[in-house]
Parts: C-alpha cells; sequence; structure tokens
C-alpha cells in the first residue's frame, strides 16, 4: 500500500518544457504576438477601428494617405500616414482592426471551452467515478445534445438569443460540454482502476480528496491538449458565424468579419480578405500544434509508468 501511495506522489503532469522543439515554441511566440497585439492596441498611435478613409478603400498595403487621421483617444496621426496593412472596403485601416479583432475572437476562442472545461470536465469526473445512475444519466444528457446537428444547434441557440460576445460564447461553450465529458470520463474510467486510487480508497480517504487529489491532476493533461484544439475550432466557428451575420455587430471588429467583408472584392483586392484569414490560419494552427505536443508529451509520460 505505502509503494501504490508513493506511486501517487512520484507521478505528476507536469510536462517537462525541455526538448519540446520549435513546432511547441513558434506557435508559443505567436500566440503572444498576437495577445500582446490585442491587449496594447489601444496604446498604439492608429487609427480608430472604425475611422473611415473614403478616398483609400480597398487600398493596399503600403498605401499613404494625406487627410487628417483620428485615433480612439482623438490624437492626430502625423501625416503622411501608411497603412501598412492596407485598408478594407470602407477605408478603415486593417491592421487596427487586426489588433481590435484579436480581442474578439481570442476571447470567443479561449473562454467558450473554459465554461466548456468546467461544466463538461466536473460532468465527466464525476460519472466516471462514482459510475451507475448518475453515469447512465450524464451520457444519456450528452448523447442527446450530440444528435443534434451542431451547426443547427448552434444556428438555434445564436438566433433565439440574438448577436453578441457574450450570446456567441454561451453558445459555442454549451457546443463544447459533451466533448469535454466525454473526455473527462473515459480518462476518469481509466485512472479510477489505479492502484494508488484503490489504496487511497482502503485507508478511507472521502471521495472529494480522492478526486481532486488523485484524480484530477492526471486527466488535466488530456483535457488541456483537446482543449487547445477546441480553441481552434471555436475561432473558426466564429469565423463561420460572421459569414451569417450572428457574430458581434457591427463596426466592432472580428477576423471572421473582417474575412466576410472582402468576400466581394477578391479579384480587385483579396488582401482585405486573405490578410485576416492568414492571421487566422497562423492562430488556429499554433493552438492545433501545442495541443498535439502536450498530448504527445502526456502520452509518452503515460507510457514511462
Amino acid at each position: 500500500m505505502a509503494e501504490a501511495v508513493k506511486e501517487a506522489a512520484s507521478f505528476s503532469i507536469k510536462a517537462n518544457t525541455k526538448g519540446l522543439g520549435y513546432s511547441f515554441w513558434l506557435p508559443v511566440l505567436w500566440l503572444a504576438l498576437v495577445a500582446t497585439g490585442a491587449g496594447s492596441a489601444h496604446i498604439w498611435k492608429l487609427p480608430a477601428f472604425d475611422q473611415m478613409d473614403w478616398d483609400h478603400p480597398a487600398a493596399p498595403p503600403g498605401a499613404r494617405s494625406e487627410i487628417s487621421v483620428s485615433v480612439s483617444e482623438g490624437q492626430k496621426i502625423d501625416l503622411p500616414f501608411i497603412y501598412r496593412l492596407g485598408t478594407d472596403t470602407m477605408g478603415r485601416d486593417i491592421l487596427t482592426r487586426l489588433l481590435f479583432g484579436a480581442r474578439i475572437s481570442l476571447a470567443v476562442g479561449l473562454v467558450a471551452p473554459f465554461f466548456g472545461f468546467l461544466l463538461g470536465g466536473s460532468l465527466g469526473i464525476f460519472a466516471g467515478y462514482f459510475r451507475g445512475r448518475f453515469e447512465t444519466l450524464v451520457v444519456a444528457m450528452m448523447d442527446v445534445i450530440l444528435a443534434f446537428p451542431g451547426l443547427v444547434l448552434l444556428l438555434a441557440i445564436s438566433f433565439y438569443l440574438g448577436p453578441g460576445v457574450i450570446n456567441l460564447i454561451a453558445a459555442l461553450a454549451f457546443l463544447t460540454v459533451p466533448a469535454f465529458c466525454r473526455v473527462a470520463r473515459a480518462n476518469t474510467l481509466t485512472w479510477a482502476q489505479r492502484d494508488f486510487v484503490l489504496a487511497a480508497k482502503a485507508v478511507g480517504a472521502g471521495h472529494l480528496r480522492i478526486i481532486v487529489g488523485h484524480i484530477l491532476p492526471n486527466i488535466l493533461m488530456p483535457m488541456l491538449a483537446y482543449g487547445m484544439l477546441l480553441v481552434a475550432v471555436m475561432i473558426v466557428a466564429e469565423g463561420a458565424l460572421s459569414f451569417l451575420g450572428l457574430s458581434v455587430p457591427a463596426p466592432t471588429p472580428s477576423w471572421g468579419g473582417m474575412i466576410s467583408e472582402g468576400r466581394e472584392v477578391l479579384d480587385q483586392a483579396p488582401h482585405v480578405s486573405l490578410i485576416p484569414a492568414g492571421v487566422m490560419f497562423l492562430t488556429v494552427l499554433s493552438f492545433n500544434l501545442i495541443g498535439d505536443r502536450v498530448r504527445e508529451r502526456n502520452d509518452r509520460k503515460i507510457c514511462e509508468l
């Protein structure tokens, strides 16, 4: 029994960051750059995200403006002003809208899976640990939700709640609950039969102590790896909803909305859509790569036991 308890103490899911390689650190660097740009967008001397320059609609990257351009705080930008990434069809600076749009896309991509993680993960852990009728009920509820086509259910929730960031996050979070629940339940079923868990039960440890102290630390990494993949899915889902007018209302920018706004001028000014599409692509790819690396290291850690 002492050896079983010692196994529990020695097993840690803390990933060793040594040897993660460029496929991990380059995505981390990109995401750090995006997050920094989003967080500091208001302090840069850039035009307001809704400032229109009708003399330069759909201007290419590097276009110069000789007219007075106001930033969000009312300051004036020195002339001539250079649109480093060009403008959209309404003459709005693409770089500014990318930075402010990152706030929406990252908020949707991170917050929605977080709430799904809390609710779905909790249900999955309790279902996998206690089993019995509670597990049957939880599994049945998740099957009912998964039986609906995801896009149709998302559209129905979005239409009912209306456009807006909070409503969009709530709708996407609801759809992530079954996925997190299944991942948590499957991993809990595995770890609940480990010797150190059985030893903890034998010495009279309570259910909550076993779940929090022994099971939860060992299933966090698989759920985190899966959560990274869902973050990427949520960012893409927000972009898809923007095409249907169910994301944030104009003129608030989001990457999906920026891609949608440029679809009518793809032949004349492809940069209007391709630049935000490229930023979204790199961000989604970064989350996928990080999730894959976390999963690989977790799998190797488990195989060593």
